[in-house]
């Protein structure tokens, strides 16, 4: 299905057929991405007495319960409330949920033993920067990302003068396929989240990071338009199904 979007920018088509989803599905066992040194998720039918809500098992519905973080088992979108002294939830302040978008892949550098996505490799690739979002995939990509086990492994991170530079771009919404943008363990700094929100002295209440996304190889860097619809949770990050749609003309 064809539509004309109307932009800022100006006015493009794209194919709501063709979407291009970039979230990991929630698994309830191991082969589920795990972060933040938690058990991997469950999905359980309820037992209560001689009731077991599976059908295989003689129910008439099959009844789950499901137990798991959203930072650390899902693609999740977060808003400022992930390190506010105040309670911010993504309900409160994510009130529109498409659009422009940009994603470009970097492989990040190495400094010390440390993997950093530096202010010199975002800007050589957003010299023509017009989008409200931006999407970025890690070099080397596979199909792994999917079931990675993050906990320890020291993932490739922002520098605090990368995320400065995105919030200065005018990116609102940041997605990204690590289970943080900040250094796994950094002693609770969290210099990106804290710069691209710009918190606490003029905090950006309406941006927004995802992460644990997977793009997949054959979705080229370019610009997109993004559908972002975080589920309803009243926390300060809930489970997201980003979806991309190619930009077919203008």
């Amino acid at each position: 299905m064809l539509a004309k979007i109307s932009h800022n920018t100006g006015n493009y088509t794209i194919d709501f057929s063709q979407p291009l989803d970039i979230s990991i599905s929630l698994r309830g066992d191991n082969k589920n991405p795990i972060a933040w040194y938690l058990k991997h998720p469950e999905i359980k039918p309820v037992i209560d007495g001689d009731f077991i809500g599976k059908v295989s098992k003689g129910s008439s519905v099959n009844f789950n319960n499901i137990w798991f973080n959203p930072h650390a088992h899902a693609t999740h979108t977060e808003c400022v409330g992930h390190i506010s002294h105040e309670n911010q939830t993504i309900q409160q302040h994510l009130k529109t949920f498409f659009f422009k978008a940009e994603l470009i892949s970097i492989e990040p550098q190495k400094k010390g033993e440390d993997l950093v996505f530096t202010k010199s490799q975002l800007s050589n690739k957003l010299k023509n920067f017009s989008s409200e979002a931006l999407v970025i995939r890690t070099l080397p990509n596979y199909i792994g990302k999917i079931s990675k086990h993050h906990s320890h492994s020291n993932w490739p991170y922002l520098e605090e003068e990368s995320a400065n530079y995105i919030r200065e771009l005018g990116v609102k919404h940041l997605l990204i396929d690590q289970p943080s943008v900040d250094k796994e363990k950094d002693e609770g700094k969290l210099l990106a989240h804290r710069a691209f929100w710009n918190y606490p002295k003029n905090t950006r209440f309406d941006a927004t990071i995802t992460e644990l996304i997977y793009v997949p190889n054959k979705v080229e860097d370019g610009n997109y338009f993004l559908n972002l619809q975080p589920a309803s949770f009243e926390n300060d990050a809930a489970p997201c199904k980003p979806v991309l749609y190619k930009i077919l003309e203008k």
